[in-house]
């Protein structure tokens, strides 16, 4: 029988219709499972390899003062991005951007490295482009594959400068920022808050982004941007209003003088704060859609220091503001009262073993002083005896309970601690044990030597002093439930102060002819100049207020660097107190008297104009 006898054909055709019919029905099968079965996990895959995903930012919600005026809004605006499957394909495609579009070579490093971190999603390239860019750019499509425009909620701060401490600016969240999870919800590309309110309330304002879908093909180059798929609406965030008096932060922006670095506060005595304005600022829009690396370099290099919030940032010794801390030390602790002479009147100085210790006010002195005439005169020799009798463990056990060395508090973030000695274990530490003397008592005694204290901290006390003599803890959007500092004065203790206070400026005190025509008459207010050793160069000029005097509304603080005296500041904070209370800064033309507590003669100051001029700082010079 030969191989193709009849029946040994049938059988080897038997087993082949077996084999065929096996392979057919494992086909079958298999067809059954990805069409039917698994019709999702690869219709799903094969959308996945077609489709791009590109978030869509959501609009931050609105930021308002507290009559409604808006601090920070959302507008519409645009973002370029480009999508590659190289980075040698994307630099190729830059080079034609940037001559349309000009970018140097940072901006180009900054979009190949986004490129990295997600190299299967547009990198971004205009974060803020123009209308005319968009349209230049559409133009030339044809030049630029792999180009995404998209339109996009844009942050604005129509008040620029003006409120930059106070709100901050946003920017895209980075990776180290995912690896330590400082922005809880955030995925990359997402807009987050880097300074002030934004930081402070990101998870609120920054909203849930969506997801739009562009279409690609195998290689990974654009189809379509429009209609690829149905996008995922983002949701917008939330708004937030706040205690801030938006004419109020304007009005100390347009009188604080040119190039003088320092800052102003102002608060209501239950700790809503009216005002938050640090000098020199920057544009808080320049951040917009992401800063350019020259700008952000400059920024950084600028020996002004704009970023530097000196609110809450930066320490100053305290100078003659802290005098009325030593005053209510001495008051709760029953040493002394308002009519409380110390046994040596003031001669210009005060010897304390074989070292002299000078008063302001050069021989022969400020005579013989009660504590109401201390503080209106700002007697260091009065207060030199009042630290000797308090005693070094007192000093710095009652500053540790009236707050002087922690933080306030306040919802702003990135605020700095004092630098307070909780006791003589810090002076054993610094100068080694038995290597220091109790002549440090006089050196606090009048806020100068170890204590340094931001603005914020400084005002927080005032306030205490100008209501029932509890501190409070400062807030700008919601209160915390921090307690306030008790100072532990009694009702009586409080209205001498006040009454002290009110001395300085209307019976003759250091600060009395800086006030003179602009506190006086219509409004009463009390407060207290400083002036701030300074061993990098000027001192610096403190002033802190509150008004009206019997019953304060307001209490407003500021400090100016190398501005000499604390009297170069007080108009400026009687200006802000009276725009605040009457509507009017000043009541006409009125010319104050500046009295320097130096050889320095007097110089005169014009209220209505904002001419004063005040040393500008040297770069090394922020303590």
């Amino acid at each position: 029988m030969n191989e193709f006898h009849a029946e040994l054909v049938r059988e080897r055709s038997g087993r082949a219709r077996l084999i065929l019919g096996g392979a057919f029905l494992l086909l079958v099968a298999s067809f059954f499972r990805v069409q039917v079965v698994e019709h999702e996990r690869f219709k799903l895959r094969a959308e996945s390899n077609r489709l791009r995903p590109v978030p869509m930012t959501a609009a931050r919600g609105i930021i308002y003062d507290r009559n409604g005026q808006v601090i920070a809004e959302t507008v519409p605006g645009y973002s370029v991005a480009l999508l590659a499957s190289r980075e040698d394909s994307l630099r190729s495609v830059l080079l034609r951007f940037s001559r349309l579009v000009p970018l140097d070579s940072g901006d180009v490093d900054d979009v190949v490295a986004r490129f990295r971190e997600a190299k299967y999603q547009p990198a971004q390239v205009l974060g803020n482009a123009s209308p005319a860019e968009v349209s230049r750019l559409e133009e030339h499509r044809a030049e630029l594959p792999g180009l995404v425009v998209q339109s996009e909620p844009r942050r604005v701060y129509p008040k620029g400068k003006a409120v930059a401490h106070l709100v901050g600016y946003v920017g895209e969240v980075s990776e180290a920022d995912l690896d330590a999870d400082r922005f809880p919800g955030a995925s990359l590309g997402v807009l987050v808050g880097r300074a002030g309110l934004e930081q402070t309330y990101d998870d609120s304002l920054r909203g849930v982004p969506g997801l739009r879908y562009i279409e690609v093909d195998a290689r990974g180059r654009l189809v379509r941007e429009e209609g690829a798929a149905p996008p995922l609406l983002p949701t917008p965030g939330v708004p937030i209003h706040t205690t801030i008096d938006l004419p109020l932060q304007l009005f100390i922006d347009s009188i604080w003088p040119a190039g003088v670095r320092g800052a102003m506060v102002a608060m209501t005595p239950d700790g809503e704060v009216r005002a938050f304005y640090s000098a020199p600022a920057y544009d808080p829009n320049e951040f917009i859609g992401g800063i350019s690396s020259a700008a952000w370099r400059a920024l950084n290099e600028d020996p002004a220091l704009p970023l530097l919030n000196r609110v809450v940032q930066v320490r100053y010794p305290p100078a003659s503001p802290f005098k009325l801390a030593l005053a209510a030390m001495a008051l709760r602790r029953g040493l002394i009262d308002l009519h409380t002479r110390m046994p040596e009147p003031c001669r210009g100085q005060y010897q304390y073993g074989n070292r002299a210790f000078k008063c302001w006010k050069k021989p022969p002195g400020h005579g013989s002083l009660d504590l109401e005439g201390a503080i209106a005169q700002s007697c260091d020799v009065y207060f030199y005896q009042l630290g000797l009798r308090l005693g070094l463990n007192a000093i710095l056990q009652d500053g540790v309970l009236l707050g002087f060395k922690e933080r306030s508090g306040i919802d702003i973030p990135n605020e700095v601690s004092p630098i307070y000695p909780g006791s003589t274990a810090y002076y054993d530490k610094v100068y080694g044990p038995r290597n220091w003397s109790s002549a440090v008592i006089l050196n606090l005694s009048i806020g100068q030597g170890e204590n340094t204290q931001t603005l914020i901290n400084m005002v927080r006390f005032y306030a205490g002093l100008s209501s029932g003599g509890k501190a409070p803890v400062p807030y700008v959007v919601r209160p915390t439930s921090a307690q306030p500092h008790d100072l532990g004065l009694s009702a009586v203790q409080l209205e001498s102060m006040r009454t002290a206070l009110i001395a300085v400026l209307e019976k003759g005190g250091t600060a009395a002819a800086a006030a003179a025509g602009v506190g006086g008459g219509d409004l009463a207010i009390a407060g207290k100049t400083g002036t701030a050793q300074n061993p990098h160069g000027k001192d610096h000029g403190w002033f802190i207020g509150f008004a009206p005097a019997d019953k304060p509304r307001i209490i407003v603080g500021g400090v100016m660097e190398f501005a000499v005296h604390g009297t170069v500041v007080a108009p400026y904070v009687v200006r802000a107190i009276r725009r605040y209370l009457l509507g009017s800064a000043d009541t006409g033309k009125t010319t104050i008297k500046l009295l320097i507590p130096d050889d320095a003669p007097s110089r005169s100051v014009d209220t209505t104009s904002d001419t004063t001029t005040v040393p500008v700082a040297e770069p090394d010079s922020v303590p």
